[in-house]
């Protein structure tokens, strides 16, 4: 399979987040809209396979300390194993090393396993855990440092 990899539009993203299983009920548009608005930095990443989307990342700089913070993301489970994640990731990692940032910050919920793994196999260390009840829905945070090339 080859996929084609670009900065694209919140609409091919959306396409590919109301067609993620984990994600239930997927934000409303309105939500992406205002995080993406709120902040100076934004960056949405799309996988295309046969000019149709199936995988993107959306980050934005969230806090004033240097680091850039990867809100959203997902490949549709046929896409899945394929590297595809991967490849947004380093995608990810190489704007914001570009753009001046000095580290990446990513949440997942303790219910979402695969992507606690994915976090530390790319080089992500946990930084924080948010308590929640029920336990699954508690909030590991991740935080991977960058260098300049």
């Amino acid at each position: 399979m080859e996929f084609v990899f670009r900065q694209g539009n919140l609409g091919d993203a959306l396409k590919v987040a109301a067609r993620i299983p984990e994600f239930g009920t997927p934000y409303p548009r309105a939500e992406y809209e205002k995080r993406l608005r709120l902040s100076p930095k934004q960056l949405i990443l799309v996988a295309y396979y046969q000019h149709e989307p199936v995988g993107f990342k959306i980050g934005y700089q969230r806090y004033a300390d240097g680091s850039f913070y990867s809100w959203m993301g997902g490949v549709l489970p046929a896409y899945r194993q394929k590297g595809v994640a991967s490849q947004l990731a380093q995608l990810m990692e190489t704007w914001t090393i570009q753009q001046g940032y000095t580290s990446i910050i990513f949440k997942t919920r303790n219910k979402f396993k695969t992507m606690l793994l994915f976090g530390l196999k790319h080089g992500f260390q946990v930084i924080a855990f948010e308590k929640k009840e029920p336990v699954e829905e508690s909030r590991i945070i991740l935080q991977k440092k960058i260098t300049f090339f």
